[in-house]
């Protein structure tokens, strides 16, 4: 079971800006890929020394530098050099469990989140933090592990495929930062169907244990909010912001990338509010249940009330009792007695009882 809390690695007390990993290492070796482009052509490659990156700076063209891997401080923080990272911003790269956030520096802007995604036939949900940081004519992203829900993108950079090999930076980190929110209304939607199907097997009484998949539920849920939520604050920093990194033209397709983000809020909170319904309605079919058990508990005992009173009365020692002295009083008691539960029987039947 997912953590809510997550413990970090970190020594407490540290200088502010000390670059130091806090995560498990997720790959053997960290991985740099740079996909470099404008609207005549891209080249794709695989950088072996870090310093072959320092070129991309002051390239007239757009650069994508996507990092693979986060437990190498001594690459990210000679890379943050070249590029003129904040050594604050360098230090939320390396701690994995950052609130997503967004910060506006001097020379380039630095964005945190969640990158989720849906694997595997069961739709488990891959969570991972993603760090993204926007300069004038390039972007550089680090991820955790390899794959990442951003072939999209590349695939549209490959293709030429509408604006974005004409645009800039920013509209790649917009594009960027779309596609993180589109798969967060993916597994929004997994959610969802998860949600419903849980409702339909309350209402079937076809759940064995539902508290228990509510339950589960529901820290997904928190997990899940806790992911989406901060993320509106960061498209909102990005549109309040007044650096000259961000494009007056990119502004619309950022408020389009907010009304996605709030569209998941809205679904979240939705959602929440009806696992709530739900394990109150587990808590009535199981309320009901044990009064369907006690009611007939109850009736078989008050059908066997008067039946042992009578057994009781015959069941005396007493030597001076009539009617253990005449020929039929056995045949008379059991007819008494199959005629007590008879009626009882009757009587709760046209009652409705059973």
């Amino acid at each position: 079971m997912r953590r809510l809390f997550q413990r970090t690695a970190k020594p407490v007390a540290q200088p502010p800006g000390t670059v130091e990993f806090t995560g498990p290492q997720r790959v053997e070796s960290v991985r740099v890929q740079v996909i470099d482009f404008n609207q005549h052509g891209i080249t794709e490659v695989d950088v072996a020394d870090i310093a072959e990156c320092s070129g991309y700076r002051e390239s007239p063209t757009v650069t994508w530098i996507n990092v693979i891997g986060l437990h190498d401080t001594g690459l990210i923080r000679d890379l943050g050099a070249r590029f003129g990272v904040h050594s604050l911003a360098l230090e939320d790269i390396v701690s994995i469990h950052q609130r997503p956030k967004f910060e506006d520096f001097d020379d380039n802007l630095f964005l945190v989140g969640r990158m989720l995604r849906l694997e595997g036939t069961a739709k488990d949900v891959v969570s991972e933090q993603l760090s993204l940081v926007v300069g004038h004519g390039y972007v550089i992203s680090f991820q955790e592990r390899p794959g990442d829900v951003f072939d999209p993108v590349r695939e549209r950079l490959r293709r030429g495929r509408g604006r974005i090999r004409t645009r800039g930076a920013d509209y790649l980190a917009y594009c960027l930062l779309d596609t993180l929110i589109d798969h967060y209304l993916l597994v929004t939607e997994a959610f969802g169907e998860a949600v419903e199907d849980l409702e339909v097997r309350l209402l079937d009484a076809q759940s064995d244990d539902p508290l228990a998949t509510i339950h589960h539920l529901k820290r997904e849920l928190i997990d899940l909010r806790r992911t989406a939520w901060p993320l509106r604050d960061v498209v909102t920093g990005l549109l309040r912001s007044e650096s000259t990194l961000i494009d007056n033209d990119t502004v619309p397709f950022l408020r389009d990338a907010s009304d996605h983000i709030s569209h998941v809020g809205e679904a979240i909170e939705m959602f929440r509010e009806m696992l709530n319904s739900l394990q109150d309605l587990s808590m009535a079919n199981a309320s009901n249940r044990l009064n369907d058990v006690m009611k007939v508990l109850t009736i078989f005992a008050s059908i066997f009330v008067p039946l042992t009173f009578v057994a009781g009365i015959y069941g005396m020692n007493f030597e001076n009792m009539p009617e253990l002295g005449w020929r039929w009083s056995y045949p008379f008691f059991w007819g008494v007695i199959v005629v007590a539960a008879s009626g009882m029987l009757v009587y709760f039947r046209r009652k409705r009882w059973l």
